[in-house]
């Protein structure tokens, strides 16, 4: 396993994270961990440069969220929409690559939380696509909630309607592309990872879209953030364990460190972004943060 992962500083997450937790516990700090909260949010909406990442998949996201572009002779299918306020850098960004909105057939979500799905209602209106999602997380796309922290305001969402419920392994195409759904939650109740395959240069890849194994503000312990969390974050390590891809995207630059993959792209020569250890090596990283996680929640000695 590649130790780097662990000792991998996530500073832009983490720092979030931390002041996302002052404004769920709804400490005295509350106002001030607001103004942070909401300068992080327009640090996460700086504008980016789309480019293609490897065959008919497209980088469409702002500098920290992603949003992916999947192209086909018959339309498109874009994953995910990041903030509220990513919209418009989103469609401008499809636009910059040459692509209709109105080509966009179907919109997927790795997982119903503010930063991947806030812009989705938006994309949604704007290209008139279906959306297509997990059961687990329907409830939280149509409600704009956090499941399990319903009443905090600043993690909510614009309300989104799922259009098709996706099942795991279910494939859904567009011309000759396949998107399949992979149903790993934990990091909330239906998130969901996709995968696809592509042809570079001649060669077969199979993508893997990661939803997220991280705990975030989820609480394991002693109160559960949904019934079952742990025991579903336990299978989904399972399952992506058993999950093949050697191109590992994400919904964070952090996890697959997109910016510094796409400096060495622009040089030639073979595409950084494949590897056929790094998803593993990922997971496996991701599943020793959660257990070290679950124990000091639990209150057990380290």
């Amino acid at each position: 396993m590649n130790a780097s992962f662990i000792k991998r500083p996530m500073l832009s997450v983490l720092r979030t994270l931390t002041v996302l937790s002052v404004v769920v516990a709804m400490e005295p700090a509350l106002a001030d961990a607001s103004t942070s909260f909401a300068a992080t949010r327009a640090q996460w909406n700086q504008p980016a440069e789309p480019f293609r990442v490897i065959g008919n998949i497209y980088y469409v996201g702002t500098d920290e969220l992603a949003a992916w572009l999947v192209t086909t002779p018959n339309g498109h299918f874009l994953l995910d929409g990041g903030l509220p306020e990513s919209a418009p850098l989103i469609e401008a960004n499809i636009r910059k690559l040459g692509f209709r909105l109105a080509d966009i057939k179907f919109l997927l979500n790795s997982h119903a939380h503010f930063d991947h799905s806030g812009g989705l209602a938006k994309l949604k209106q704007d290209t008139g696509a279906q959306l297509i999602a997990s059961a687990g997380d329907q409830e939280s796309l149509e409600t704009g909630t956090y499941l399990g922290s319903e009443r905090v305001i600043e993690l909510s969402a614009p309300p989104v309607k799922v259009d098709q419920l996706a099942a795991d392994g279910q494939e859904f195409q567009l011309g000759n592309v396949e998107m399949t759904a992979h149903l790993t939650p934990g990091h909330t109740r239906g998130c969901t990872t996709w995968t696809t395959r592509v042809l570079d240069m001649g060669v077969p890849h199979t993508v893997v879209f990661y939803c997220s194994t991280s705990v975030a503000l989820n609480r394991l312990a002693p109160t559960e953030q949904y019934p079952g969390i742990i025991a579903d974050y336990q299978r989904t390590f399972e399952q992506l364990m058993h999950l093949s891809a050697d191109v590992f995207l994400a919904n964070h630059k952090e996890f697959f460190n997109l910016w510094p993959k796409r400096e060495t792209q622009k040089c030639g020569g073979t595409n950084p972004f494949i590897n056929a250890t790094e998803f593993h090596d990922f997971v496996l990283g991701s599943r020793l943060e959660f257990e070290q996680e679950l124990q000091r929640q639990q209150g057990i000695e380290q």
